[in-house]
């Protein structure tokens, strides 16, 4: 069955977040309080209203206690707005609310308020990108865990690597990486890596670690 998500404020990055969960087959009803993104959000949602998410009866009816998951996406115009819809879906038993933060003190009251999580998309972009341009050899990362700050990161292999399989490259006791699977060019798919196969040309590796491992190896192969 397709998860039943909830976005509530259709910016750059609702609107982002709509269409690509959209693409993915969950099913989305996209709230926003402007007609005209609204109806854009309305062609690719499975459903869209306009709305003001802030009016407690009128989120009501759209039992948010029912949906797998609701994201208050709504900007910098408002984080008034933002705490009242996250503590009305709190009080209203979403059982996974994630709630977009604009600062530190935000992000605090979102937390008191009910949030289960707290994202800020610039912040997280910025950081990600900062990496992208010091480690060009990055393809993609994404934070897997907050605890230990680990990553799940993709980055291409070295010159040096063709050829050498990962026992001989010891990456998790040189640089402690761990190798989760393989993106193999030839066959456009990810595989399973195996401990004895060598390393090709074009392959890039799916590596969980934590960020100052990725700097010790792209700095050290």
């Amino acid at each position: 069955m397709a998860q039943q998500i909830l976005i509530i404020g259709l910016g750059q990055f609702g609107m982002s977040l709509a269409r690509t969960l959209a693409a993915k087959g969950a099913e989305i009803l996209a709230i926003d309080s402007n007609r005209s993104l609204v109806e854009e959000a309305a062609t690719f949602v499975t459903e869209a209203l306009v709305m003001n998410a802030v009016e407690e009866s009128e989120l009501a009816k759209l039992e948010p206690g029912k949906r797998d998951s609701a994201i208050c996406a709504i900007g910098d115009e408002s984080k008034e707005s933002s705490i009242i819809c996250t503590a009305l879906l709190r009080q209203m038993g979403n059982p996974h609310i994630v709630a977009r933060a604009n600062d530190k003190l935000h992000h605090r009251i979102l937390q008191l308020v009910g949030a289960h999580e707290i994202i800020n998309p610039e912040l997280e972009f910025g950081i990600r990108f900062a990496n992208r341009l010091l480690y060009r050899d990055i393809i993609a990362e994404n934070v897997v865990g907050t605890g230990e700050s680990l990553q799940l990161t993709e980055i291409k292999i070295q010159p040096s690597m063709i050829g050498k399989n990962l026992i001989e490259l010891a990456l998790p006791k040189k640089f402690g990486i761990i190798v989760a699977g393989i993106r193999r060019a030839e066959i456009a798919k990810i595989v399973t890596p195996s401990p004895t196969s060598p390393l090709e040309e074009g392959d890039t590796l799916i590596v969980v670690s934590n960020e100052s491992a990725i700097q010790s190896f792209v700095k050290g192969v």
